[in-house]
């Protein structure tokens, strides 16, 4: 899918120990998830990425030597994506997500936006001191 214009790019947040997770996949499984997040900074969907269900995130799904791997992350956010967890499922039978790890990231889809909301105030605080200061000066 894409965003129709290509020049851009979301920021991109890894929550908590989620960059340091995904490192610690074997290099095969980083390049995937990370080219499925690059392609979602510019507002493409992946091939291994899709709708997570129950939430507002977005799942990408690597299988490497057998090992199923997976980079959760959300686009809820017009201009970021967060990486809310990135986690090796360890469940040999069916394909359900442990509920630990979604409990976890629906945690981290709050944190997502809690940050978020923090930045927009911080932003909207910005621009009123441009203009605040802006006006001072015409006087």
């Amino acid at each position: 899918m894409d965003s129709g214009n290509a020049n851009v790019r979301k920021r991109i947040f890894f929550l908590r120990d989620s960059r340091a997770r995904l490192k610690g996949f074997p290099e095969e499984v980083r390049r995937e998830i990370g080219f499925a997040l690059d392609q979602a900074q510019l507002g493409n969907s992946h091939i291994s990425a899709g709708p997570m269900q129950g939430f507002s995130a977005v799942e990408i799904v690597a299988d490497f030597d057998t090992n199923a791997y997976r980079g959760v992350y959300t686009t809820k956010f017009k201009e970021s994506i967060y990486v809310l967890h990135c986690f090796q499922k360890k469940s040999t039978i069916g394909v359900k997500t442990p509920k630990r790890d979604l409990d976890l990231i629906e945690r981290r889809l709050k944190e997502a936006e809690e940050h978020h909301k923090q930045l927009e105030r911080e932003k909207k605080d910005k621009e009123r001191a441009a203009t605040d200061k802006g006006g001072r000066g015409k006087r």
